[in-house]
């Protein structure tokens, strides 16, 4: 395996640790009153993570094909793109969505 292409794993590794915190961020900041901050703030990353191990994750069984594997990854990054924009962290929110989209690009683009 090349070395750009052990790199773009890593970076979509550490994009799925981005996509979780954006999540918890979002809850924690738009929860009322703190039990709503606490279930928001665990409770969509968790969420998040729950969808993402049994139908995204490679080593799944139940793993979505193409295209419905794309369409539910781009709904849950672009949730939390939305959060974080929400949140207040719209410069945040962009940054994220285009190193997503680099990293996405690089990975279809190594597989052919």
């Amino acid at each position: 395996m090349g070395m750009i292409k052990s790199i773009n794993l890593f970076l979509r590794f550490l994009l799925e640790l981005c996509m979780l915190a954006a999540l918890g961020y979002w809850g924690f900041r738009t929860g009322q009153p703190m039990i709503g901050k606490i279930g928001l703030g665990v409770g969509s990353p968790l969420l998040a993570a729950i969808i993402w191990s049994l139908y995204l994750a490679p080593a799944s069984k139940r793993r979505l094909h193409e295209p419905w594997l794309l369409i539910a990854e781009l709904v849950i990054f672009g949730l939390a793109i939305a959060a974080l924009y929400s949140a207040g962290q719209p410069t945040l929110a962009l940054i994220f969505g285009l190193v997503y989209m680099f990293n996405k690009t690089l990975l279809y683009v190594g597989r052919a």
